[in-house]
This record gives structure tokens, sequence and C-alpha cells, in this order.
């Protein structure tokens, strides 16, 4: 970014093409990562944009959180993005996220535990099946412009 080009014009391509969009991050301190909130700041520009019928570009698109680590401040995490990403326009279904529940505190990694993968597995599940499900409503019945 020193020389004032990085790689956001390419990754914007690609989030306005897709119809949901899954930001993952670990926990850090109770907050997301640096690079999830650098890419949040870069979308906060998408609250502006509207597409040819005047709606947000964001509008009649889907969106979830995958939080890794283990549970301490994840629900914070994940309401924190959740939230950005409706301000945004994206419609948040429910349980459209996911995160591994071990408990508060420092502890082994993911990889080298299995308590808590069956819960992330399930909610994992629910989320891909809820957020293709709300995405497929919305390609049958899209969101008009907001009112002026």
């Amino acid at each position: 970014m020193g020389d004032g080009h990085d790689d956001w014009p390419a990754i914007r391509s690609k989030v306005l093409a897709s119809e949901i969009l899954i930001i993952g991050t670990p926990t850090w301190v109770g907050r997301p990562s640096s690079v999830a909130l650098r890419v949040i700041e870069r979308m906060d520009a998408l609250i502006s944009e509207t597409d040819e019928q005047d709606r947000p570009v964001a509008y009649n698109r889907v969106a979830g959180v995958v939080n890794t680590g283990n549970g301490d401040g994840a629900r914070h995490v994940i309401s924190e993005i959740a939230g950005v990403l409706g301000d945004i326009g994206y419609t948040i279904p429910g349980q459209s996220w996911t995160y591994w529940r071990l408990g508060p505190g420092a502890g082994p990694d993911y990889l080298d535990e299995q308590f808590g993968h069956d819960w992330a597995t399930k909610t994992g599940r629910a989320m891909a099946r809820n957020l293709a499900t709300v995405a497929r409503a919305l390609v049958a019945a899209p969101m008009q412009a907001p009112p002026e």
C-alpha cells in the first residue's frame, strides 16, 4: 500500500460479483483482526454506491461471519461485523455465523483439540444453508430501492 496500490480493486470486484459474502476473522483482544477491519473500512464506500435501479450495491446480497479461535469475544466480533454489513446493505439471515466454542481465555488451537468441532460444524452447516436459502429468495424477489 505504500506506493498507493494494493489488491482492493480486484477484491472489490469479486465482492460485488458475489451473492454471498462471508467475512472470516480471529478474535484479537475481543475485536476483529486488523485485516477484517481494513476490509470493512474499504467496504464503507459501498454505502453511497447504487446500481442501475438506484439500490445500494450491496442490496440483494447476503453476508455472514466465521470467527476462528475460541469463544472468548466471538459473539461480540460477530455482532460487530454483522452490524456493519447490515449498514452497508447486506441482508444478514438468522444463524449466519459460526465460531469455535471452546470458552474464554488461552487454550489449544482448533487443529490440536477435538472439543467444540461438532458444534462449530453444526452451526457452520446451518450458516451455509441459511445464506444460500436467503440468497435464492432475493434472486426470486429482489428488494426495491429505499424510499426517497
